[in-house]
């Protein structure tokens, strides 16, 4: 049985039983108990928003995070090393391919620059990690870039290295006539007395002395523009026209071998030695053009003669003597 409480009424001058209010108990119940449902939830929030309270997803998430941070590591490791690598091609690129072939070397800013719409990276920005990965795919648009250009260099090289065999095949660079002993060199370029004036004149040539019917070699790959007698002096002649602005002239000839539109390449015979025209004996008179222009044959003969051999054609050459025609 529950006690029975008192309390003293003034007024009255008595004792009165104290009446429990029940509702009003419930009242304080409900809202002691919404106020500890309340701070228990707010508690259970603050938890799971710190680093001391992981859920199962949280720590799954986590190890995949520090799992990218490594991979993106690998990645920028193997980056530096292709970074060597294609440094060092770009550097034989511009030094060696592209300075053989007098082509202007690429800078580093065109290799490097990479283009596209601004802010291109905005999408990566805001995470934890963003530095990281905006760092990676920078590196990689700049090493995308960088091979572009390198391809398309190399192709470039390609095309320079292919035009540049056709014009060593092009220029004229053996003598027209075999001289092993270095004897049939009779006059060269420059101003020599002529044969049947005695004047002294220009000559635009070098004179090979040789019996009659000597094979005459063509000095370099091209194609036969004229094979007749119609130049003034030269008698029956030849003319080869080899590309990139070279032509050579072979005069004063018995016969022909070669013919007008043929190919020849550098050694073919193409005529043989006579004294056609206005020559004094039987020759080979030999003209080589660079656009349109005479030059000395002396400056192209390379192909079949040593150094020394070289010096000591040049002093028979350069003496001035008189020609054969």
């Amino acid at each position: 049985m529950a006690k029975v409480k008192y309390y003293y009424d003034t007024e009255s001058l008595a004792y009165r039983i104290i009446t429990p209010l029940k509702r009003r108990s419930f009242a304080y119940i409900m809202l002691f108990l919404l106020a500890s449902a309340l701070f228990g939830f707010l508690a259970f929030v603050v938890l799971l928003n710190t680093p001391y309270f992981e859920t199962p997803k949280d720590k799954l998430q986590a190890r995949e995070i520090d799992n990218l941070k490594i991979q993106y590591g690998i990645l920028n490791r193997k980056l530096d090393q292709v970074d060597e690598v294609m440094n060092a091609l770009e550097d034989r690129d511009n030094n060696l391919y592209r300075a053989y072939f007098n082509s202007s070397p690429i800078s580093e800013e065109d290799r490097k620059a990479v283009f596209g719409i601004e802010n291109r990276y905005k999408d990566l920005e805001g995470y934890n990690n963003s530095d990281l990965v905006i760092n990676t795919t920078k590196r990689v648009d700049v090493l995308e870039k960088q091979l572009v250009i390198q391809s398309k260099s190399l192709d470039e090289i390609l095309k320079l290295a292919k035009s540049k065999e056709k014009l060593l095949a092009a220029i004229p660079a053996i003598q027209p006539v075999r001289n092993e002993n270095l004897k049939r060199m009779a006059s060269g370029f420059g101003y020599r007395s002529d044969p049947f004036t005695k004047a002294r004149k220009f000559h635009e040539g070098m004179d090979f002395t040789a019996k009659m019917g000597t094979p005459v070699f063509a000095s370099g790959d091209g194609i036969v523009s004229r094979a007749d007698n119609t130049a003034s002096g030269f008698g029956n002649h030849i003319v080869i026209r080899h590309g990139f602005g070279y032509e050579t002239l072979y005069g004063h000839l018995s016969r022909y071998k070669a013919r007008v539109g043929q190919y020849v390449k550098r050694g073919d015979v193409i005529g043989y030695v006579g004294s056609t025209g206005r020559s004094e004996a039987p020759h080979l008179h030999y003209e080589v053009h660079k656009n349109g222009d005479v030059v000395n044959p002396l400056n192209f003969y390379y192909g079949n003669i040593s150094a020394a051999e070289y010096v000591a054609i040049s002093k028979i050459a350069n003496q001035e003597n008189q020609s054969l025609d």
